[in-house]
Order: C-alpha cells, then structure tokens, then sequence
C-alpha cells in the first residue's frame, strides 16, 4: 500500500484482528443511524446528570442547558460534596447570565437548575446514583481513570452520554470503552465524545478538504501541544489520606490522568488519527523525561515532555510534541504534507484554515463554539431519534496517546496490537478512602512497555 492509502477497508480488516478486545468499525464523526431510544419519547424534557463537578462538568452541563429548551439538571455527583455546591452556585450564576441576555426578567434558563439535596451525590459510588436517579442522559467528566468504569454503567443502564476526553488511562479501560461503544450501537444510544475540534466547524471544512484529496495523498503529519503547565500541586494535609491527596491532584498521578500526553495533549494527537481518516498507526517510539518538573512528592509521576513518531500502513509518518515547561512559548498546531499540497493549522491563534499547493483553498466555515456545538448537535440528535456514536474513534485516539506514553516510559517500540491488548492495569479494583496505587517515576529501559 503506497503511503497515504489508509481507506476504511484496511482498517475494518485492522480492528476485526482485534475483536477480542471489543474493537468495532462504524461510521465516521457525524454519520447518524436512526435507532430507538429509551426515556425521552413523548417528553418536553430531558433530565441531565453531571458526574464529576470540577470545571470542565461545570462549563459542560452549562452548555447541555443552553442546547435544548427541555434539558434540565436532575442530578450531580462527585468524590468530594464540596465541588457539588461550588458547582451547583457557578450553574446557577450562568444560567441567570443567560436570562439577562434573553432580555431579562425571565427564569427560562433559572428553571432548568433542579437539583434538590436528594440528587447530590458524593463518594466513590457517586456515579451510580446519579444514573439510577431517573436521568436521561448523563455527562462524564471525573479524573479519566474513573471513566470506563462510569460508561460501562450509564450505557448498562441506557442512558445518553458525553464522555470527556480521554477516554481511559490504560489498554484495558480501552477495551471496556470498546464494548461499552458496540453496546451503546446496539442500544441506539447516543455516545458522544469530548473531542471538541472535531465540533469545531472550520477544522471540520479543513478535513473535509483533505480527506476529498486537496492536498493529494498525506505523507507527514506533525502536532504540538506546548504549555507552561499546569496549576499549582496541592500539599498534603494531616487528615488527608494517601487516595484523597492523588485525587485532589490528580493531574500529577499517571494511573489517573494518564499523564499530560494522554489527559490533555490527546487533543493534538486526535489530530493526527483524524487526518489519516480514523486509521490506527502500527507502532510508535517516543522519548520524553521530566527536565523542569521537581522531583517531590506533590508532583507524582508525570514527565514534562513527550516526542513521538508513529508509523502508519505504507510507511506514512505522524509527529507529535508536547511539553510542560515555565517561561517557554505554548504552541497548540498542526502541519500537514501531502503529495499535492501542505497546511498549517493553528485554531487557537485564528490562522485562516488554508491549503495550499496545485489546489489552492481557503476555508469559510464560521468561527463557531465548538464546545456548545457538541451539545446541540447531541441533543438535536436524541430529539430526532437518532445516534451519534464517536465510540470507536475516540477510544483510538485515546489509545494512541497511551502508546506514545508506552514507548517514552520503556524506551522501547510499542505496536498497536501491544497497546490495545497491554494487561497493564494502572487503576484499583476498587475505590476506597485508604492506600492508593504508587506513584513511581517510569525509567526507559528498565520500565516494562506493557
């Protein structure tokens, strides 16, 4: 196969080696399969549910309110009670912002806030009865080690769902968000990722641009995600245990957040698995370290900079970058080469979305919001009966963050196959308020790949 040709059937023929393993090959982003759903036939409204109520659960469950006139906040949840309050108070502060902008003096939006203290829910078994509350659909937005586990009862129970990105932290959370994406097909569930750029309407036109063979066939992708970092660790406190201490900074635990490639940088990643039209890359190395970063407890596992090279069917290439570095500039683009044209994509700094080459073009997609975009096209779509289920994709991408974090903790070659069949299990088997897992610092060449 000549570099580029990465079509749909060699990666149906890819992810059925890996049936196993719940891997499936369903439509790309925005293909719709009319299916019937359960709990919203027949009513105006459409009761909400928030796991997970740090800051991302608080912008997202604003944006499930504002994209459809029957949503309402039935139920929330979270580790901690106190994030449910501070939560419920910046909800109900946006929600009035959006009365004043209707023209005040109304409580359209004031209403849709419903949560009595019956329906906040705290702890580790918080999840379960948010779900079991009489919701329709529910919002994932913990730490992602506890998101397999939260999906595989929301599609269980049949419920809606947006899952934040990632997906999952480790090759077996893949595998479950696998199954839990087949079983929410088979449902007509709608299952809809946090994978914001692909909502966003211009990078949506760019792709639609070189998928269509604009810039010929695609030889080299390259991202970035460069930043300073992220907020200050919180010191441990005498009260605290060791589980409460990781999870109030878990951002800096590799068995909860993945590490930065994986929790954040994974947006740039998905990037790269888009532009090759949603095809795994066969192996990956990488290298990465912690070169700023200090070596103290309160900063756990995590390393400060990634670089990967993945290697797709034919031999064509993908790079990516990413790095956690005070006082260096952030960088958040993507350079694309193919064999008729290049693009330069920087979305966050408002760069024209171009190619340039034998086929010149020039985007005119509207500069939308791509995190209220995915919403109302989520909640358009269970208003019609229909599905969108990013399932598959979403776990792919997450999985190819996973494997460049392999190949920089164990210096070594990581195979897709390797990735998504690893038994390297980072989470617990159970949650409790004790012991949690060890926070060692990986060292290539002697930390294990899989």
């Amino acid at each position: 196969m000549a570099a580029g040709e990465l079509d749909r059937r060699e990666f149906v023929k890819r992810s059925a080696a890996f049936a196993a393993a719940g891997s499936i090959a369903g439509p790309s982003l925005a293909a719709h399969a009319v299916g019937a759903h359960a709990n919203v036939a027949g009513s105006d409204s459409i009761r909400v549910g928030l796991i997970g109520c740090g800051g991302r659960g608080t912008g997202a469950v604003v944006q499930a309110l504002r994209a459809d006139p029957g949503t309402v906040l039935h139920a929330m949840g979270d580790a901690f009670a106190p994030r449910i309050e501070t939560c419920l108070g910046h909800v109900h502060n946006a929600m009035a912002q959006s009365d004043e902008q209707a023209g005040g003096g109304s409580s359209t939006f004031r209403d849709k806030v419903k949560v009595d203290e019956d329906h906040r829910f705290a702890g580790f078994d918080a999840y379960r009865r948010v779900i079991d509350s009489g919701v329709d659909m529910v919002i994932l937005t913990t730490p992602p080690a506890f998101r397999p586990e939260h999906l595989a009862y929301a599609v269980g129970a049949n419920k809606h769902v947006f899952c934040e990105k990632p997906v999952a932290v480790d090759g077996p959370g893949i595998r479950s968000v696998l199954a839990s994406a087949q079983e929410a097909r088979e449902r007509g569930l709608n299952l809809m990722s946090g994978f914001c750029w692909r909502y966003k309407l211009q990078v949506r036109e760019l792709f639609e641009q070189l998928h269509a063979g604009r810039a010929g066939e695609i030889v080299s992708v390259s991202s970035t995600y460069n930043t300073t970092g992220w907020h200050k660790p919180q010191p441990r406190k005498p009260e605290w245990t060791e589980m409460e201490w990781r999870l109030r900074n878990w951002h800096y635990a590799t068995w909860l957040s993945g590490d930065h490639i994986v929790e954040q940088a994974v947006h740039a990643i998905d990037w790269l698995h888009w532009a090759y039209r949603d095809v795994p890359p066969d192996r990956c190395v990488a290298v990465g370290g912690r070169m700023t970063r200090p070596d103290v407890p309160e900063t756990g596992n995590v390393y400060d900079n990634f670089s990967v090279t993945y290697e797709f069917p034919g031999g064509a290439r993908a790079y990516h970058m990413c790095r956690h570095w005070p006082n260096t500039p952030s960088d958040n683009t993507m350079y694309l080469q193919g064999t008729k044209g290049r693009t330069h994509m920087n979305p966050w700094a408002g760069r024209p979305h171009a190619i340039v080459g034998e086929q010149p073009w020039e985007g005119s997609a509207p500069n939308n919001d791509m995190y209220q975009q995915e919403h109302d096209e989520l909640f358009a779509s269970i208003r019609a009966g229909e599905t969108i289920n990013d399932g598959e994709w979403m776990a792919h991408s997450t999985l190819m963050a996973i494997m460049g974090r392999m190949a920089a903790y164990s210096g070594q070659v990581v195979t897709w196959e390797q990735a998504l069949n690893s038994q390297e299990k980072l989470t617990p088997d159970t949650w409790e308020w004790g012991d949690a897992p060890p926070c060692e610092l990986a060292i290539p060449g002697v930390t294990k790949s899989a």
